[in-house]
């Protein structure tokens, strides 16, 4: 691409490079310049343009943008992605349904690296993302760039994103009590609302006592395609009363507490077949906390293990929540 400023006489067809103000009429950045073009701003005392004009192999920034993204979706239907339309070199990519990101970073890393002028921004792996919601952003930064970097940039980039839709359709939520009141409503409020935007539907509210055999009793009997059980007093070790009762139900624990603050004490396992997270009492709040992490995925079908948690630890320092018992910031004396 050839970028310059030249006498406004030898500016005809090519693309204007920053927005000017014509005689009656505004002329903006990026136009392919006129006859008319060119008489409205000689009529207003430009004789000097800075253009960009493409050279042979050269793609224009809206086609170069169209071409990288569907190189990298190549199947928009399987890969659950909307590509948009083209415009000022920008095209953006889109959840077909809400649901959980998966990105390849290193194949999305290389399409970077190929050319300054050609780059791709997302989401971090992982995000949950609401039925059309913006996953990624195609940017041509130049008016024009080399087909040879677009095609070399788009190469082995097919299907490095996509995103995973819900897989589990309800859920069931049982809740304990240490004292003869029930618990609040609130956190069984924040719950489903989680549940409610991954288009999962909450059976009826389950309250059981703070025993092992009670809520052992609980999770046999749950309906839901996921378990979750929020406690009224905190789970604070792998053989408390919780974990236990969930082992005692037949049921397996293969991970207890994580690296994410907000949201150490959760537990994760299984009962016959079934996903169940043991929720920190954090949960009760909507504020994002490591629990989310886990849940959105466990809906999806993906499989978070022990070490999947353990990695959740860098970038895993989360928003302080009001509710917090113990805030992070030391008080002042």
């Amino acid at each position: 691409m050839i970028f310059g400023e030249v006498p406004l006489a030898d500016a005809r067809g090519a693309l204007l490079a920053h927005s000017l103000q014509g005689e009656t009429r505004r002329i903006a950045k990026g136009s392919k310049l006129t006859d008319d073009d060119l008489s409205e701003l000689a009529a207003a005392g430009h004789a000097f343009l800075t253009v960009a004009r493409l050279e042979p192999g050269d793609l224009h920034e809206d086609e170069a943008a169209v071409m990288l993204a569907r190189a990298l979706v190549p199947d928009a239907a399987a890969q659950n992605i909307r590509i948009s339309g083209a415009s000022a070199g920008r095209v953006n990519l889109y959840a077909g349904s809400c649901g959980i990101v998966q990105l390849d970073r290193a194949r999305l890393e290389a399409v970077n690296a190929i050319d300054p002028m050609v780059t791709i921004a997302t989401v971090p792996d992982h995000h949950r993302v609401d039925a059309d919601g913006m996953i990624a952003t195609i940017k041509i930064i130049s008016y024009a760039v080399p087909n040879a970097s677009v095609e070399k940039a788009g190469q082995g980039a097919g299907g490095a994103m996509r995103v995973i839709a819900p897989v589990v359709g309800t859920a069931t939520l049982i809740e304990t009590r240490v004292t003869a009141d029930v618990p609040s409503d609130k956190g069984r409020a924040a719950i489903r609302g989680r549940l409610e935007r991954m288009g999962v539907e909450l059976h009826d509210r389950i309250v059981v006592r703070h025993r092992e055999a009670d809520l052992a009793e609980a999770v046999r009997a749950a309906k839901g395609g996921l378990v979750l059980i929020l406690t009224g007093s905190a789970t604070s070790d792998p053989k408390d009363v919780a974990p236990q009762a969930l082992r005692l139900a037949g049921g397996a624990v293969t991970r207890f507490g994580m690296p994410v603050d907000p949201g150490n004490l959760l537990f994760l396992g299984t009962h016959q077949g079934r996903p169940v997270i043991g929720l920190p009492g954090c949960a009760r709040s909507p504020a994002l906390n490591g629990a989310d992490w886990v849940l959105e995925r466990t809906l999806c079908g993906i499989d978070v293990t022990s070490e999947d948690i353990a990695a959740m630890g860098v970038g895993g320092l989360l928003k302080e929540i009001p509710t917090r018992p113990m805030p992070r910031r030391e008080s002042r004396s």
